[in-house]
């Protein structure tokens, strides 16, 4: 139940280098879904941020089809500054393309199909982590979550940043491998790679959706 080695384009040699990171989280007993960042920058082909990552967002849509029928959280996070940027700091110093992102700019909306339904919350973020500095470790808490199946954008930024959190705030992080994408592929499976070998379970649509189907089954018992 977990993402094919091969599929993130590991050598032999990689994969001997290492094999002693080999454990396994396992899901499990009370899920949430998080969905990062998918917002209107990554899809609009006349903004610098664009990434090509419709086939993305349509994997992360259609496991929160299926999350939504389970009746388990689902997460939102979107980034959010002040027009000025001045509460990015450092993060906002490092990348000025995160201009896009200040109130008002439409970059920062959700894209076609996405937008949250009444009751599903949205985290609004300033830096990488979706944890940082915000109140989802609270409410993950009070909601007796004990994983996190995280999609998003990107994977090498807060995508994995969120992942790590994920970890040290003391859920279970399980990655859906082709609900989050990057602007290249090798950034992208590198980030996966590392995630699976040392912070997460890396898995694929299929798994995931095979493990909240459980979920779906035992509401209709």
């Amino acid at each position: 139940m977990g993402i094919a080695k091969e599929s993130v384009g590991l050598t032999e040699d990689l994969k001997t280098n290492y094999s002693l990171y080999d454990g396994r989280l396992g899901f499990g007993n009370r899920p949430a879904l998080i969905l990062v960042d998918f917002v209107r920058a990554y899809f609009d082909e006349q903004c610098e941020m664009y990434a090509g990552v419709e086939n993305e967002l349509a994997s992360a849509l259609r496991i929160r089809d299926v999350a939504r029928r389970a009746g388990i959280p689902i997460v939102y996070t979107n980034v959010v500054y002040e027009l000025d940027g001045s509460d990015g700091g450092v993060f906002y110093r490092k990348a000025p393309v995160l201009k896009n992102f200040v109130k008002g700019n439409p970059m920062g909306e959700w894209p076609e199909g996405l937008r949250p339904a009444s009751g599903e919350p949205i985290i609004s973020k300033q830096y990488p982590s979706a944890f940082f500095g915000t109140q989802l470790s609270t409410l993950l808490t009070e909601q007796d979550v004990d994983t996190l199946i995280i999609t998003g954008l990107t994977t090498s930024g807060c995508v994995r940043a969120t992942c790590v959190d994920t970890m040290c705030n003391g859920f279970i992080p399980i990655v859906v491998a082709e609900a989050c994408g990057d602007r290249h592929v090798d950034p992208h499976e590198a980030s996966l790679f590392d995630m699976n070998a040392k912070y997460a379970d890396v898995v694929s649509e299929t798994s995931a959706c095979e493990y909240l189907q459980k979920f779906v089954e035992e509401l209709k018992s």
